[in-house]
């Protein structure tokens, strides 16, 4: 059967073919997959199966139900002081979902995204299935992965419509600072852009640190998309259940477009969501802690080992050491890694050129499994 053109030479990402090979080997450690290992808290899931009970299983409002997009933006009152009302959150499939439904919304065909490297592979995937076209900005690692407002300046064209951010960062496990972010919001209140920024590890930032929405920023709610979901806060990647708030205007067009699409999203998830986001603020917590020592933990090994450095954590639960003192490449390292001491890791490159030289590492194990890994990579490392 024939494929459209615009799929037939569409290959899998380098993230995308680590993940594929794992499926076909047996005994790996892996430290590729960015999901928590926790399952879902039980009472998260009876609250669930009693929504089912209630009779929740009927097709659901296209915004979604009311009592989540309330518990949403209770969520983010209450952590970070961002204040919206629930006629300005849209309830998603999963937060992938909702860079490619404001794509679809925002993007004429030509538009210009910004699209900040090392970034989370799909962004770029998502602007141009939607007509948009990605204008990559590289950074450098002593800024936090950071673009500066000089760097956006000499990027913008006249066809410049917006920028993604992604703070805390995947795959660097960067933050940015309260500066940096204001440096970006003044480029953004010049050019008149909007920002699609994707905090969905807002909860997870070490070391005494504080998550900055972006949105906060003085002149920024307006211009701003805000996208989370409980994915990672509350450990329900499974329930695939992401959140956004918008203006209006963009939330009415996005439920239209869903309704080409999905046509709402799973009821039961979204009783779960709504409970767990009432009511989980200390398993949230506790969470992120045990993360931040698992992250502290791995960056302490790695920087003993042959050939790699690696940033002390910050966010998210990403490590992304530089691996370039070994002299291979990040394919070359991941692929070796793999094969020889059955140790998954994600490709640096895969995230954008930015990224090469770097591997990203996952610290969603346990201390066993990762104490495992590292013995393993240390190992690997002393060949070099």
């Amino acid at each position: 059967m024939e494929l459209a053109k615009r799929f037939s030479v569409q290959k899998p990402s380098g993230m995308v073919r680590v993940f594929q090979a794992i499926e076909k080997m047996q005994d790996v450690l892996n430290l590729s997959i960015g999901e928590p290992d926790f399952v879902t808290e039980p009472d998260i899931i009876e609250a669930g199966a009693k929504g089912a009970m209630e009779g929740f299983t009927h097709y659901p409002p296209l915004q979604g139900y009311l009592d989540v997009r309330e518990a949403a933006c209770a969520y983010w009152e209450r952590h970070h002081g961002y204040k919206s009302s629930p006629d300005n959150v849209y309830i998603s499939v999963g937060g992938l979902h909702i860079p490619w439904l404001a794509f679809s919304a925002l993007l004429n065909p030509g538009d210009e995204v910004m699209l900040i490297e090392p970034y989370f592979t799909p962004y770029e995937a998502q602007i141009r299935g939607n007509g948009g076209v990605p204008v990559i900005i590289r950074t450098h690692e002593e800024n936090n992965f950071t673009p500066t407002i000089e760097d956006l300046r000499a990027a913008a064209t006249p066809r410049t419509r917006g920028i993604i951010l992604n703070y805390p960062g995947n795959p660097s496990g960067r933050v940015a600072s309260l500066k940096q972010l204001e440096e970006i919001a003044e480029f953004v209140e010049e050019r008149d852009m909007f920002v699609l920024s994707d905090e969905i590890y807002e909860s997870m930032i070490f070391n005494g640190g504080k998550h900055i929405c972006f949105a906060n920023i003085d002149g920024m709610k307006e211009r701003t998309l805000l996208a989370s979901g409980v994915s990672k806060s509350h450990c329900m990647t499974g329930w695939r259940l992401g959140y956004l708030f918008a203006p209006q205007n963009v939330i009415n067009t996005m439920c239209v477009l869903s309704s080409f699409q999905t046509y709402g999203v799973n009821a039961l998830s979204q009783k779960a969501a709504a409970y767990a986001l009432n009511t989980q603020d200390e398993k949230v917590r506790e969470r992120a802690e045990i993360f931040g020592e698992r992250m502290k933990f791995v960056a302490s090994r790695l920087n003993l080992m042959k050939g790699v450095k690696c940033h002390p954590a910050e966010g998210a639960f990403y490590l992304f050491p530089d691996i370039s003192g070994t002299g291979l490449t990040s394919e070359e390292f991941t692929w070796q890694l793999l094969n020889t001491a059955k140790v998954a890791v994600v490709p640096g490159s895969a995230f954008g050129s930015t990224g090469e030289g770097y591997i990203r590492i996952a610290c969603t194990q346990s201390m066993e499994t990762l104490t495992e890994s590292m013995e393993k990579m240390e190992e690997f490392c002393m060949r070099f």
